[in-house]
C-alpha cells in the first residue's frame, strides 16, 4: 500500500463513524481555521450539499469541513449533525450573533449492501465529526467506505468490496494528499502499471472482467436501479485562491482517470473536493499534479485495505483464493 494520509496536511482531522449492521457511514474532513476550497463534480448522478460555494464568484471562501458520506441522498443529512458539532465548537463564519460553520458534502449509493433502512445522519455526523483526530489513519470498511463496493455493470451479484483510502506526498515544505470513497461503476487498477486490481468478477469461474469490453461486446441493459459514485477530498498546506482551488480539483479527476474505467458515467456521481490550509507558497500546477497522483494511491489503498462482506469478495479475498 502507499504510505501516508490527509492528516498529514497539518490542521486537517478526519473522523469516521459507521454502522456495520447497516454497512455504512460516513467520514469528516475537518480544518478548524477554514480552508480555501473548491470543487468539481463529473459524474452525472450526483449527490452533494454546498458545491455552488465553491464558485469563484460566490463570496464565502472558507470551508470548515467536508463531509463524505454513504446513504444515497438520505445521507446528506449527516452534514447537518457535524454543523451543530463545529457550532458548539465556536467553529464557523463569523455573521456578529454566531459563528455558522460551512458545511459540504458528497454521499454514495450504498443502500444495496446491509440493512438499507440505516442511513448516516445527523447523529453519525456528530458522532464522526466528535471523533475527528489529526492521528486518524484508518482505511478501508470505515466511514463512507463502509459500503462501497465497485465493477457493478453485471448489478450487485457481481460487484467487488471497496472501501476508502488516503495517501500523501511531502516535497519539501508542501503536502498534498487524498482521501477518497471508491464506489465506482467501473473496474479499478493499479495506476503505476495499468493492473486490474478489483472490478465486476466471475464468482463462478473465479476470474475479474473486464467492464469496458462486455460494454463493448454485447448490448447489455446497465439501467438498473443502482447508481455509484467516487467521492474524495485533496488536502493541502500550499497557498491557492478558490479558483485555484477548483482548479486543483478538476486535475485531481485525472486521478480517478488513470485508475478507474470506465469512469464519470452517467450512473456515477464522481465529485472531488479541494480543501488548502494556505502556509506554504507553491504553484497550482503542481499541486493538482501531485493531487492527482495521491489521489490514485488512496484509489488503490481503498481496494487493498477493504474487507470481504459476506458473499461480496475484496482484493485480499482473491489474493486468498489464488
Amino acid at each position: 500500500m502507499y504510505s501516508g494520509y490527509i492528516t498529514d496536511v497539518p490542521g486537517i482531522k478526519v473522523g469516521h463513524s459507521q454502522s456495520s449492521e447497516g454497512m455504512t457511514g460516513c467520514t469528516v474532513i475537518i480544518c478548524e481555521e477554514g480552508a480555501t476550497g473548491g470543487v468539481d463534480v463529473r459524474g452525472s448522478a450526483p449527490g452533494t450539499r454546498e458545491t455552488d460555494l465553491f464558485k469563484a464568484e460566490k463570496m464565502v471562501d472558507k470551508v470548515h469541513s467536508v463531509v463524505l458520506s454513504g446513504g444515497s441522498a438520505f445521507g446528506l443529512d449527516a452534514a447537518s449533525g457535524v454543523m451543530k458539532y463545529l457550532e458548539e465548537k465556536n467553529i464557523g463564519l463569523d455573521v456578529g450573533i454566531t459563528k455558522v460553520p460551512i458545511v459540504a458534502s458528497a454521499v454514495i449509493f450504498d443502500l444495496n449492501i446491509g440493512d438499507f433502512t440505516i442511513r448516516p445522519d445527523f447523529n453519525m455526523g456528530y458522532d464522526a465529526a466528535r471523533r475527528a483526530s489529526v492521528n486518524e489513519r484508518g482505511q478501508g470498511n470505515i466511514g463512507c467506505g463502509m459500503g462501497a463496493t465497485v465493477g457493478k455493470i453485471l448489478g450487485p451479484d457481481n460487484a467487488m468490496k471497496s472501501g476508502i483510502g488516503s495517501a500523501s506526498m511531502k516535497l519539501g515544505e508542501l503536502v498534498v494528499a487524498a482521501i477518497v470513497s471508491v464506489n465506482c461503476f467501473g473496474d479499478v487498477y493499479e495506476f503505476t502499471n495499468n493492473t486490474q486490481i478489483a472490478g465486476a468478477y466471475d464468482y463462478k469461474n473465479k476470474k475479474l472482467l473486464n467492464t469496458v469490453n462486455i460494454m463493448k461486446g454485447k448490448d447489455i441493459n446497465i439501467d438498473f436501479p443502482v447508481t455509484n459514485t467516487t467521492i474524495g477530498v485533496v488536502a493541502t498546506n500550499a497557498i491557492i485562491s478558490k479558483a485555484e482551488g477548483n482548479k486543483v480539483a478538476q486535475m485531481a479527476h485525472n486521478g480517478f482517470a488513470r485508475s478507474i474505467n470506465p469512469i464519470h458515467t452517467m450512473l456515477d456521481g464522481d465529485t472531488i473536493f479541494t480543501m488548502a490550509t494556505n502556509k506554504v507558497h507553491s504553484d497550482v500546477n503542481l499541486v493538482g499534479t501531485v493531487g492527482s497522483e495521491v489521489m490514485s494511491m488512496a484509489i488503490s489503498n481503498a481496494i487493498k485495505a477493504a474487507e470481504g462482506y459476506e458473499n461480496i469478495l475484496s482484493y485480499n479475498d482473491l489474493h486468498l483464493i489464488k
